[in-house]
């Protein structure tokens, strides 16, 4: 299995004995001539005796044999659960009605209570989400095609028009008929504003923000809106909009407070997964996208990870700058690097 963690942070892991590490690489030590799982229950061994492996074939062909007690040749528990919750993630995306918690649960040999746990934490969403974003993701790319509405809604899996309508604008945020015209109609307020990080743009649908972007000009901030909605009808400067851009701004200049205005963002499963798990980022920290992908259950999905990232259309809000690459290069980001480390170095602080 390839990863993405430097030796520094393989034995970091080590160290600490970290449960989340078990599946992603094997350490060796040369004194005793055992490799084992990094959260072995034995003894530290000296850094200078240990050599990291990627698959156990790799360290007995170093002439290492396997731990006893850890047992690295056998499936850890951890790959075991997410084995377990991906038969479950793809049951969910091949049947087209809602399949009950209970029934999840007895497939996978778990409680309710210890399913929906141990599925949250594996993939970043209750299954119920699960099942809502991926039926959005289906409902979006029968819509993208050159096919009626109709027939969108009973490629998407639904028995029913009537089903379909009732659910239409919670999943698209506009009714077929709009997403169809290219978000033709669709009302969107916006402003721009000062803040310390330049001029700042706040967009928002009857659903909530749909967008906050930084840039150095007006002209640029409105291009960018446009491009996201090309066939929109913006308003700008609207009245009932202004409380909104003061609380974006004071999150921007304090992101510690809690953001309560509602949101309107949707993507793919995989880049809800990544903006949730980049929401519970804390401010003055930094993880690698590497650290990202892991914590979604998808240690090699590290460029996918970086392209969600990009992705983003609320900055700040959904803090993809507290993401760098493994050496700690900030790499890029969508509103330029300078502000991101304008905002990592006002955080740490």
């Amino acid at each position: 299995m390839m990863t993405n963690l430097t030796d520094i942070q393989r034995w970091e892991a080590l160290v600490e004995r970290n449960a989340k590490a078990d599946g992603m690489f094997l350490y060796g030590v040369q004194t005793t001539g055992i490799y084992c799982r990094p959260n072995c229950p034995s003894r530290i061994p000296n850094r200078n005796n240990v050599a990291f492996f990627h698959t156990c074939d790799e360290a007995e062909k170093a002439g290492f044999r396997p731990c006893k007690r850890c047992q690295p040749q056998t499936i850890s528990p951890q790959t075991q659960q997410i084995e377990t919750i991906s038969r479950i993630c793809q049951l969910i995306e091949q049947t087209e009605e809602h399949i009950s918690l209970q029934v999840m649960a007895d497939l996978a040999g778990l409680s309710q209570y210890h399913f929906h746990r141990l599925f949250k934490k594996v993939v970043g969403i209750t299954p119920k989400q699960y099942f809502i974003a991926h039926r959005a993701k289906r409902v979006h790319q029968v819509l993208d095609r050159e096919i009626t509405i109709t027939q969108a809604i009973y490629e998407a899996g639904f028995e029913a028009s009537s089903s379909f309508y009732r659910k239409s604008t919670a999943i698209l945020g506009m009714t077929p008929t709009k997403y169809k015209n290219g978000a033709n109609g669709v009302e969107i307020r916006y402003a721009i504003a000062q803040s310390w990080l330049g001029l700042m743009l706040v967009a928002a649908t009857p659903h909530g923000i749909c967008a906050i972007f930084f840039g150095d000009t007006p002209e640029a901030l409105t291009i960018q809106l446009q491009n996201q909605f090309p066939k929109a009808e913006f308003h700008q400067n609207e009245p009932e909009l202004k409380n909104w851009v003061q609380q974006v701004l004071a999150f921007v200049e304090i992101p510690q407070s809690e953001f309560k205005l509602p949101l309107d963002i949707r993507g793919t499963v995989f880049q809800q997964r990544v903006w949730q798990a980049l929401q519970e980022i804390p401010p003055g920290s930094r993880v690698s996208y590497a650290d990202i992908a892991s914590k979604i259950g998808n240690p090699k999905a590290v460029r996918a990870v970086a392209q969600a990232c990009a992705a983003n259309r609320l900055a700040v809000v959904i803090p993809c700058h507290r993401v760098v690459r493994s050496d700690g290069d900030l790499s890029r980001y969508r509103w330029g690097c300078d502000r991101k480390r304008a905002l990592l170095d006002r955080e740490s602080r």
